[in-house]
């Protein structure tokens, strides 16, 4: 009998790439909140989402993840635990109340994109880096308080897209808003077969579910966010009109669980394209 949770099963199991939840995540955050243009907002918004009064409110934020299943294995072979991510929100409103939705998120690990697709994130492979603080006071290291500016980057096939900077100035009295917004995900598999490419075999809003989520010491700030266009990504498209402030913190969360809110399949709209 072939075993595994994900592909490629194997007579023992251990051949898959993602293992089976769940899945334990702890990591350091560039957070940027900022707003685009209301209508290209919009104009990303799946079947079943609205948008949200503030209509153009988004954010962006970097991450440097370490990640683990159950057995914690994974940190005893780095390798498969740590990976970057820059990852796009936008408001938008379900049903009359306030969540967010994701329309791009790149990271930089098979492991963590194969994941993502499994829970509706819209993963793809990119670079990023961000600026790591540290324990010990260096001038190779942004100081995690008052003055200390870090600083994030996106390429995606060769092309830079994204440069970012938040300068902290204070503590924060609380995490930002729309980190802390239910975040509604799109799974989204698409059909080959001949005849029936228009209807994708899933296609639903879902939200997965957070445990054990945890925020270190939040620190506040003013922040720079430029997109730079590319031949093929629409990323640019939501680039910043007007900046709000960026936030410096860690957080901790664990993952088990999946809501299927809604089957879209059904109310696939003329103007979604999926041939």
């Amino acid at each position: 009998m072939l075993r595994g949770y994900s592909l490629p099963l194997s007579p023992n199991g251990t051949s898959n790439l993602v293992p089976n939840p769940p899945w334990h995540y702890v990591g350091s955050v560039i957070f940027i909140e900022y707003w685009a243009d209301p209508d290209a907002v919009k104009s990303f918004l799946h079947p079943g989402l609205e948008p949200a009064d503030d209509a153009g409110r988004c954010a962006a934020f970097f991450v440097e993840w370490q990640s683990c299943s159950e057995t914690g294995g994974e940190l005893l072979d780095p390798v498969r635990s740590q990976y970057h991510e820059f990852i796009l929100l936008t408001s938008a409103k379900l049903d009359g109340q306030l969540v967010t939705s994701c329309p791009f998120i790149y990271v930089d690990q098979d492991i963590s994109l194969v994941r993502g697709l499994i829970q509706g994130w819209p993963k793809q492979l990119g670079s990023v880096y961000v600026t790591r603080p540290y324990s010990v006071p260096s001038k190779a290291a942004p100081t995690l308080g008052p003055g200390g500016v870090f600083a994030g980057t996106l390429a995606v096939k060769d092309r830079r897209m994204v440069d970012a900077t938040v300068t902290i100035e204070k503590e924060s009295s609380a995490a930002p808003k729309l980190g802390a917004t239910p975040i509604i995900n799109v799974r989204h598999f698409p059909r080959l077969d001949v005849g029936h490419r228009h209807r994708p075999a899933v296609y639903e809003l879902v939200r997965s579910k957070l445990d054990d989520v945890a925020l270190s010491q939040v620190w506040e700030g003013t922040a720079t966010l430029e997109f730079h266009e590319s031949p093929q990504q629409e990323l640019h498209l939501l680039r910043p009109v007007k900046m709000g402030k960026g936030y410096i913190y860690s957080m901790a969360l664990t993952i088990n669980d999946l809501e299927v809110i809604r089957d879209l399949t059904d109310e696939l709209e003329k103007d979604h394209d999926f041939r």
